[in-house]
């Protein structure tokens, strides 16, 4: 049985993956760019700053072929992400949840090492073995300290190999565990006392880091850590049409990989979503005439993203594949009530004194009603 199993999964057909990583979704795109990149290119780079930019970014080549865009915000945000891997300082991308900070740094890392898989994933309970290497323990026992009991971790992996590397939310993870950072990111070295070695990082190596603005407090970064670093803080959508237009084509983007069927009408009640969490988020109406509370929660816009998915699934599969202000009713709820006590109350009243008065709106108040019993 288990070999049948092991057999499956190597044959396991792309795709059957539920989310490909960057560099194999858009392998195309980044072929395309890398076939008529003429600019010169970092030390083991696959694309040149401009194209990696371009990438990002969207357009259209000298061949008509369209790169999609994959973050939508200030060009020079991207621009001085992009210039910063080319140094050798490393890379924070600072922002609130839900600001596309792990889908920047995916999409980097794919575009200047073609792997976006060298990642460190910071919770609490991330150890610095995580960070540094760890061992195989059989190994060891049997045959002492060696580089063949040596277990390297994805950041040892890309200074050998002049990659890019991930540790995404970096202030959940423990101070003194952060700290192992500071000589690799100085020095350019990882030092192996037990096999009195090191490794050096190659050129090509740098480093991206995520991190939640809303974590302050908690593992807050050292200076001498944070000096390491160049901060770019990634924004919220400036717009109600820049959201509309992220949340459109991640949740196309998703409902594909999902095979749900996609809701010709649904851009009004995307907007609808939008709406209601710029709103909510801001504490004032997007006419700016009347106040509301702001919840607890971040509502952000990787929020509506979910709520509308969700949406699509309810629309595909119970109802009549036509997104409704029914089938993103129950989403918005769960997102706006974290706390069943104060949250609600926030929610009764933007109900009744903004979405009730509002026209075009009477379905969506109803929906929201009915769940909200």
């Amino acid at each position: 049985m288990t070999a049948s199993v092991e057999v499956r999964a190597g044959e396991q057909a792309e795709g059957e993956v539920l989310r490909a990583h960057a560099e194999d979704a858009f392998a195309g795109e980044l072929a395309a760019l890398a076939a008529q990149d003429d600019r010169q290119r970092p030390a083991r780079w696959r694309l040149s700053p401009w194209a990696v930019a371009t990438y990002l970014l969207g357009g259209t080549l000298p061949d008509g072929t369209v790169i999609t865009p994959k973050y939508v915000g200030p060009r020079r945000i991207v621009e001085v992400a992009v210039t910063t891997l080319a140094t050798d300082r490393a890379l924070l991308l600072l922002g609130v949840p839900g600001t596309a900070k792990t889908w920047v740094s995916e999409h980097l890392a794919a575009a200047v090492s073609g792997d976006s898989t060298l990642l460190v994933q910071g919770t609490a309970g991330t150890p610095e073995e995580a960070i540094r290497y760890g061992w195989n323990y059989a190994q060891l026992l049997a045959h002492g300290p060696s580089r063949d009991a040596l277990v390297p971790s994805p950041v040892m992996r890309a200074m050998a190999d002049g990659m890019t590397a991930r540790i995404e939310e970096l202030t959940r993870i423990p101070a003194d565990v952060q700290d192992t950072l500071i000589t690799i990111l100085s020095e350019k070295t990882l030092p192996i006392p037990e096999l009195g070695q090191e490794v050096q990082a190659v050129r090509g190596f740098n480093l991206i880091a995520t991190a939640n603005d809303r974590d302050r407090g908690v593992n807050e970064l050292s200076s001498a850590l944070r000096r390491r670093f160049n901060t770019v803080v990634l924004p919220l959508p400036a717009s109600v049409e820049a959201e509309v237009d992220i949340v459109s084509r991640r949740v196309e983007q998703v409902g594909r990989s999902l095979e749900l069927p996609s809701a010709p009408d649904g851009i009004d009640e995307i907007r609808r979503v939008v709406t209601v969490f710029r709103e909510l988020r801001d504490g004032v109406t997007s006419d700016g005439r009347t106040k509301v509370k702001s919840p607890s929660g971040t509502l952000s816009t990787a929020e509506a993203i979910s709520v509308v998915t969700n949406g699509l699934a309810l629309s595909a599969h119970f109802g009549d594949g036509v997104l409704r202000p029914s089938d993103i009713a129950a989403g918005i709820l769960g997102a706006v009530v974290r706390d069943p006590a104060a949250d609600r109350v926030v929610w009764q009243e933007y109900l009744e004194a903004v979405v009730r008065e509002r026209d075009g709106w009477k379905d969506f108040y109803r929906a929201c009603r009915e769940v909200s019993a």
